[in-house]
């Protein structure tokens, strides 16, 4: 089978959160189990860098509306993985985050921008395309390339059935209605049952409406956007094409994220061989100017700084949990209110607290390498990737019981399957609850060693994610 893969974001090289990872693993993994992928992708100023001879195969034209003329060019990721890179620097070649402004805002032209990046990935799906080669699939990927169904939907010539992967439902890519015309949609577009959605033109409704398949990134996940309570909004649409839609837990790149042969960290380690571990805490906390106290655990959060991610119930709990006694690590950035009450804890308790703003990819292997335990109180989690990272790396991770945390992470009271520790209600009483209940356990070493095994022999590569999307492709 031919895949044709749109993203918005692949890593390592533009990368904003979970869509950025699973475009630079998946279809690695899915090409190794023999099927034809190729990742249609912006060609932002970091990927034009890296591939700076990146040939020209394509112009596609006649794109309708508005759209411009862009360049088609084809380049290899160092797996092998072919890209397409979307070249028209007008919309790409811009700095920083491929969504906002320097100013923090969208970008005023995002839905031309991610309009054209949907309207060439249909029109590769379709006739007018002058490859040689055609996919069979449009895999999408959230409301940036969510119109592509719908231009397969509603212009002639298509020839590729298209399916939507939701890694974040509450993205949802609302435009007026005079991006109807500017996206070159035709009128009978603006209907309930097509892309307009309470007076807006939603690209993700587009895609959820006329997707000929809907996966989500984890089973829990998938039955929770059912409900009134997490489908922001689009619950009946979700429930009337429930027949179409599934979770499939993501993966992780092990090869990237593997402690027994990280570059990044001051001495790798296995589940065999565990002193490396204590090794990298010294050297996390030396680094971040913690007191050195290898009899206190040493907790850690990898994060944006949002409600989403729960880290407002952790700021109001941080007193009682700094009393424990227990030192924290937090990297991250988000609402900027969150980033400065963060950094005014770890100002106030320099000896046990320590808060970088930002990310950093290096750091980042370092406190999981480093750290004991590892904080996740998400509010909603469609999948979650630090939490695998954390089993993986022997660091038990601490979450709450939603979406991909819930189908990762096994409460330590199940002493023959446990992994960490698992909290309901979104409440900082709640979370210090399952803190203490994980310092406590990490005061007996025998206990606790266990916990690390345990996690340490999840299998979170993505060999089974990809054969679950081969069995799909193959069903559409």
């Amino acid at each position: 089978m031919n895949i044709l893969f749109a993203t918005s974001e692949i890593a390592p090289w533009v990368k904003t959160g979970g869509l950025g990872d699973v475009a630079g693993a998946l279809p690695a993994a899915l090409r190794a189990l023999g099927i034809d992928v190729r990742v249609l992708v912006p060609a932002y100023p970091a990927l034009l860098k890296a591939f700076p001879d990146a040939e020209e195969i394509a112009q596609p034209h006649w794109l309708g509306g508005l759209l411009p003329i862009p360049t088609l060019r084809q380049a290899r990721a160092p797996d092998g993985t072919p890209l397409l890179l979307l070249d028209y620097p007008h919309y790409f070649d811009r700095p920083g985050n491929p969504y906002l402004g320097p100013e923090g805002r969208d970008w005023l032209d995002n839905h031309l921008r991610f309009g054209l990046l949907s309207r060439v990935a249909a029109w590769l799906g379709s006739a007018a395309s002058t490859l040689d080669w055609q996919p069979d699939i449009v895999h999408c990927n959230d409301w940036q390339t969510g119109l592509a169904p719908a231009y397969l939907h509603y212009l002639p010539g298509a020839q590729a059935k298209s399916l939507l992967t939701l890694h974040n439902l509450a993205f949802q890519g609302l435009f007026d209605h005079a991006s109807l015309f500017e996206l070159g949609l035709p009128d009978e577009a603006w209907r309930i049952d097509g892309v307009e959605y309470y007076g807006y033109l939603s690209f993700l409704k587009a895609g959820l409406q006329h997707a000929n398949a809907i996966t989500t990134v984890s089973p829990s996940y998938a039955r929770e956007i059912q409900t009134d309570a997490e489908g922001m909004g689009m619950a009946g649409l979700l429930r009337h094409r429930g027949d179409r839609l599934s979770g499939i837990l993501n993966g992780i790149d092990t090869t990237a994220w593997n402690p027994a042969a990280d570059r990044h960290l001051r001495q790798t380690y296995s589940a065999r061989r565990m002193e490396g571990k204590a090794a990298n805490k010294a050297a996390l906390q030396e680094e971040l100017g913690l007191e050195r106290r290898e009899d206190l655990p040493l907790l850690a959060v990898v994060s944006r700084l949002t409600e989403q991610k729960g880290l407002d119930l952790l700021l109001e709990a941080a007193p009682q949990v700094l009393k424990l006694p227990a030192q924290l690590v937090v990297l991250g950035s988000g609402e900027h209110s969150m980033e400065h009450r963060w950094t005014a804890l770890a100002h106030k308790h320099k000896d046990r607290c320590a808060v970088r703003i930002g990310f950093d990819e290096a750091l980042a292997h370092r406190i999981e390498a480093g750290a004991d335990i590892f904080v996740m109180p998400s509010r909603f989690e469609p999948c979650g990737l630090n939490q695998m990272y954390s089993l993986r790396y022997g660091t038990p991770p601490v979450v709450r019981a939603t979406g991909g945390l819930a189908d990762t992470v096994i409460d330590a009271t199940d002493e023959k399957h446990g992994n960490g520790f698992v909290f309901g209600p979104a409440t900082a009483a709640a979370l210090l609850e399952a803190l203490q209940r994980a310092a406590e356990a990490w005061h007996d070493p025998r206990r606790w060693r266990k916990l690390q095994k345990q996690g340490m022999a999840r299998d979170s590569s993505w060999a089974d994610a990809a054969q679950h999307y081969v069995e799909l492709y193959q069903r559409l």
